[in-house]
């Protein structure tokens, strides 16, 4: 008994430090975006919000915003829809080459950013798309529609198999079938999956880096603040991101383990 309480009580020890470890960096973050002093040391100065008001009025930063934005909304609404097409297809349909077909879809998480961000501007340019808005998210879209699929496929696998099966024997079309049982009891993962691949495609940096040209996102933003010079506007910056990426991904996992449809699972 004493020995299963020392390897519980090891294992929240181990837990708790992993995530001081992980969390710590953010929140000193978010400590020194409020420190007036230019340089992050400790003792800390005065309360400020100077570098939130820097960061408010500076042009570059709200164009940053608008495209990173923009683009985690295209990106969470086309990749979902993919996603959940190329989840559905899996679930229904039994067809030659099905597993390379599923391999494919989920390849792109599998590649190094550095490696698709290659990729996706030699394939940009060859094509005359590289360097233009759009091009942040065609390359997010195919980064971001495996997360979508995983997701809805796994939702799609609560679902009792002969409820289709019963709503065309009731004389329901297979559209009916699809817009008033499939979507329904697909929503929490489908908004779910809205939520997470804005996360990604808003947080991403390396392949944003490569194919955006001129049209920086906040990430890119950073990454030339810091090139510059030391400059706490990085903290103020990287808080934003930081918070809205998290409020996205807890949407997101809240949705994901929700019940609803319950009535139509395996249960």
């Amino acid at each position: 008994m004493t020995a299963t309480r020392t390897t519980s009580l090891f294992f929240k020890s181990y837990i708790c430090l992993v995530f001081v470890f992980v969390v710590a960096p953010i929140l000193a973050s978010f400590i020194f975006s409020f420190n007036s002093d230019r340089f992050p040391t400790i003792p800390l100065g005065n309360f400020t919000l100077h570098w939130y008001k820097t960061i408010y009025h500076d042009k570059d930063v709200w164009d940053a915003l608008w495209i990173s934005v923009t683009s985690a909304i295209s990106v969470s609404i086309i990749a979902t829809f993919i996603g959940f097409c190329t989840a559905y297809t899996d679930y229904r349909y039994n067809f030659f080459g099905k597993s390379a077909y599923l391999a494919l879809a989920l390849l792109p998480p599998t590649i190094p950013l550095v490696i698709m961000g290659l990729a996706m501007l030699a394939w940009l340019s060859h094509i005359g798309m590289s360097g233009r808005w759009y091009s942040i998210i065609i390359a997010h879209v195919v980064l971001c529609t495996p997360f979508a699929m995983a997701i809805i496929r796994i939702r799609l696998a609560q679902l009792n198999s002969s409820a289709e099966a019963a709503a065309w024997n009731l004389g329901a079309s297979e559209w009916r079938t699809m817009g008033e049982i499939i979507i329904p009891f697909s929503l929490p993962a489908i908004i779910s999956s809205l939520c997470l691949t804005a996360a990604v495609s808003f947080d991403e940096f390396a392949v944003s880096w490569f194919v955006s040209g001129l049209n920086k996102t906040i990430p890119v933003i950073i990454l030339e603040v810091l090139q510059g010079q030391v400059d706490p506007q990085i903290n103020a910056i990287g808080t934003f991101v930081f918070l809205t990426s998290m409020t996205l991904v807890v949407i997101a996992q809240i949705l994901l383990m929700t019940r609803h449809g319950k009535g139509l699972s395996h249960e």
